[in-house]
């Protein structure tokens, strides 16, 4: 017990001769990726997303179908500015992206770590593909990983300080989470029995912990009000995106790999790995031996759930903190301790970024490769070109007065909201995700002018339906939008009372 104690001391003397997380090159690394997201923050146009957190901005409630409100709220404020840019609005996502690699690295501090470690840290996270790839859109798998993040770094500094205050500010990033999704639910239900088995037990016992529940509680009683006032719309929305992934390539067999590819490749797969193995085992790491677990715990709810793959991201930063730590240490072996060497940190960079931002020119995006094209590029491309499409076929209706416009997906929905007005389109309705709970359209819209593919849906509510053009994003890029069909429905035959629930029923 004298030789730990002594072997704590020694440790709080190294950490307090070091700089507050190595300070300069630290703040270089996270320099350096905000320099890379903000040069390409603006070469192609919205992701499909974004378009729709713009839609819901302005429709501004304390909770949607989909999602609970924050980022909806924060598409509003960037879309205050009057930029209409996807720079603009992507300016949180970027800074949240930024900030979390200098948490990162505190948070190997917390753990113990030097200079290097927390250089080592720092870094795995700045060339992680899915955190890269999340600076470049404003999104709730943006966010979410750095309010983990930033609560992972106040409960390791709580660890090591016994700060309650720490704890309260717990309450406050916790409460903000579930503001933006509700994933942070499972990653406290794990943690808090990880706890229970593997300590600090003394966590529970302290009443800033519970004060801090309750301030998150706080903090998400309107959405959670605006859920049980609309039937809890929350829980089919995770149907569906079980049903989703199930249905995609892999379903849950590719849930894991997925994962560890998406932390970096090559730096990334190891050290997640590795830090999650010596969170479990090693004695410097016992006091937060709970996190290795809830890491493990979060991976298993998920994957049960049949959630996506990303939702378990915000684990990354202490697994990397963790694998730096020993690897500063010494306790990694030597035959592969070269993995967290500059060169290799360079060469994941040059993997990584290709991967997850728009490099390469908007006009050889048509003809790259796939696997030369940024992860989902392509549904950057063409959303005014597309609304064009829409604009032309409405044009063209007999009633334009009479005509509604009906998206079967939220994403066309969307762009046909954000760029169809300069066009003369009315505002568009979909029975698709969040905007099942926007406006209908108006009783005055005998005919709709439907964009999707399969319009046999409204055959049952109208006298005639017939195609009458197809999108197209003039790139010449395969997306889901290209060669959407367009569909006049005329003859309505029963009201939007009757028929809009019939609709909404196939549409989630």
């Amino acid at each position: 017990m004298v030789i730990e104690a002594e072997g704590v001391r020694e440790r709080e003397r190294e950490r307090a001769e070091v700089p507050p997380f190595a300070r300069t090159p630290v703040l270089a690394i996270a320099g350096a990726m905000g320099a890379v997201l903000a040069a390409t923050a603006g070469r192609y146009g919205y992701f499909g997303d974004e378009l729709y957190f713009l839609a819901a901005g302005r429709h501004l409630d304390w909770g949607y179908a989909d999602q609970p409100p924050m980022v909806p709220l924060l598409a509003r404020l960037m879309d205050a500015f009057g930029a209409d840019s996807p720079f603009v609005l992507r300016i949180p996502a970027m800074l949240a992206v930024v900030a979390s690699v200098v948490l990162t690295a505190l948070i190997a501090r917390e753990l113990g770590g030097g200079r290097k470690a927390q250089l080592i840290a720092a870094s795995t996270f700045a060339v992680s593909i899915q955190m890269l790839g999340g600076g470049h859109y404003l999104a709730t798998s943006t966010l979410d990983p750095f309010l983990w993040t930033l609560l992972i770094w106040l409960l390791t500094r709580w660890v090591r300080t016994r700060a309650d205050g720490l704890l309260l500010w717990g309450g406050v990033v916790t409460g903000l989470a579930l503001n933006t999704k509700f994933l942070i639910g499972a990653f406290w239900v794990v943690a808090l029995a990880a706890v229970v088995a593997f300590g600090p037990r003394d966590l529970l016992r302290r009443p800033a912990l519970w004060f801090g529940a309750v301030i998150a509680a706080v903090l998400v009683a309107p959405t959670l009000v605006w859920q049980a006032a609309n039937g809890w719309p929350q829980l089919t929305m995770g149907a569906a995106i079980s049903e989703e992934v199930s249905a995609g390539w892999g379903g849950r067999a590719s849930f894991v790999p997925t994962l560890v590819i998406s932390a970096g490749v090559p730096i990334g797969m190891i050290l997640v790995g590795y830090g999650l193995w010596r969170l479990l085992r090693s004695g410097r790491l016992r006091p937060y031996r709970f996190l290795g677990w809830t890491a493990l715990g979060v991976l298993a709810v998920f994957l049960l759930a049949n959630g996506r793959y990303y939702y378990a991201a915000g684990m990354f930063a202490p697994l990397f903190a963790a694998a730096a730590v020993e690897i500063e240490a010494g306790q990694a072996s030597k035959w592969w301790r070269w993995i967290a060497t500059w060169p290799v940190f360079l060469l994941a960079a040059v993997i990584a970024i290709p991967q997850a931002l728009p490099i390469l020119p908007r006009s050889s995006l048509a003809s790259a490769p796939d696997w030369a094209r940024p992860i989902f590029a392509a549904e950057e491309i063409g959303w005014p070109e597309i609304t064009e499409s829409v604009a032309r076929a409405y044009r063209g209706v007999p009633d334009p007065d009479g005509t509604g416009i009906i998206a079967a997906k939220y994403w066309q929905a969307s762009a046909i909201d954000h760029y169809g007005p300069a066009l003369g389109l009315p505002s568009p309705s979909s029975p698709n995700r969040g905007y099942v709970t926007f406006p209908r359209p108006p009783e005055s819209a005998r005919d709709i002018l439907f964009v999707g593919n399969d319009a046999s849906v409204l055959v049952p509510y109208f006298t005639r339906v017939r195609e009458v053009g197809t999108l197209d994003n003039r790139a010449g890029i395969t997306n889901v939008s290209q060669g959407m069909k367009i569909w006049l429905a005329t003859g309505r035959t029963g009201s939007w009372d009757t028929v809009w629930p019939r609709l909404t029923d196939w549409g989630f």
